[in-house]
């Protein structure tokens, strides 16, 4: 009988949902799997903004605030792959690290909560409204959207974000990926609202083509160190072409932007032509002018070559 492989993963609802979800597909490959969580440094210092792990003279990390010790895990050789939501990935890995499998992709669409009825509905009345998110990109596309929207920072996992939502009487909404609340069970998608811990929580889902999700958004993948040949060969039978095609794509163009995952750009890709034509729209704030207008762009091409939309966006950004 040959060794189980070791998944490494972060200890949070979410993570762990979707290392089992990973689990179970390996199990039905007939590849038997050990779970091993890792804590990382964005886990340990719930205290601080997403953005100010990078701030200041002496940064506690420039990057990878959720991989940087599940990539150190794979080196020392304790975990065999790593899995991650794919937009938590930095867009420049280390060398020697590859992200070599994705899962089928979830709906990437973002969700408003609330916790009163009708309170918002359409995003262009949310002038003084107050929205909670750690999302860079949630926040400026809010901004952009709707003037005079007033947002807050937030962090925690989802069920604490959601329990922060019904305890803050000041916050009108929260912003979270449609994904993560349905993975977990929480929130069934169509659905005007749900019950959480006995409070009623409503829920407005955004027009992806709309409010542009984040790159990677949606994606479930896994990591290896390139020399693992034992661990890509296990993972290439789970990994699902459609979604890595997209992920490609989307992770190429944040690549030639040099963008981070604190970055304000959306990224939306889909299929057209039967899947033989894939489609990129992406919206790109400035990080140092947030008032000026973003820039938008949309190209379609060949489905097998995702890396070159890319290269087609970045020409019409000059």
């Amino acid at each position: 009988m040959s060794k189980p492989l070791i998944l490494g993963t972060r200890g949070s609802d979410l993570a762990l949902t979707q290392a089992r979800m990973t689990e179970a597909a390996l199990k039905l490959q007939g590849i038997e799997v050990q779970i091993e969580v890792v804590k990382t440094i964005g886990d340990k210092r719930p205290d601080l903004k997403l953005s100010e792990f990078s701030q200041g003279d002496n940064p506690i990390l420039d990057k990878g605030i959720f991989t940087k010790e599940l990539e150190e895990a794979l080196i020392r050789g304790e975990i065999d792959f790593a899995v991650h939501s794919l937009k938590d990935v930095p867009t420049e890995l280390g060398e020697g690290f590859e992200i070599c499998a994705t899962l089928p992709r979830a709906e990437i669409a973002d969700v408003i909560l609330t916790t009163e009825q009708g309170l918002i509905g359409d995003l262009t009345l949310l002038g003084g409204k107050t929205i909670a998110t750690s999302s860079v990109r949630r926040a400026q596309q809010l901004k952009w959207l709707c003037p005079g929207v007033n947002v807050v920072d937030i962090r925690g996992n989802v069920p604490t974000r959601i329990r922060k939502l019904i305890e803050n009487g000041e916050w009108d909404g929260i912003l979270l990926a449609r994904a993560g609340i349905e993975r977990l069970g929480i929130y069934t998608s169509g659905e005007a609202s749900f019950d959480f811990e006995g409070t009623e929580v409503f829920a407005s889902e955004l027009e992806e083509n709309e409010f542009l999700p984040a790159a990677g958004q949606g994606a479930v993948a896994m990591e290896i160190r390139s020399e693992n040949v034992a661990a890509r060969e296990a993972l290439a039978t789970i990994n699902d072409e459609p979604t890595f095609l997209r992920i490609t794509a989307e992770r190429a163009f944040l690549h030639l932007l040099q963008a981070g995952c604190q970055t304000p750009v959306g990224a939306y890709t889909w299929f057209e032509d039967e899947g033989s034509t894939l489609a990129m729209s992406v919206r790109v704030f400035d990080e140092d002018q947030p008032d000026k207008e973003p820039f938008i762009a949309e190209v379609k091409g060949s489905a097998e070559e995702p890396a070159a939309l890319a290269h087609r966006l970045m020409e019409k950004r000059g």
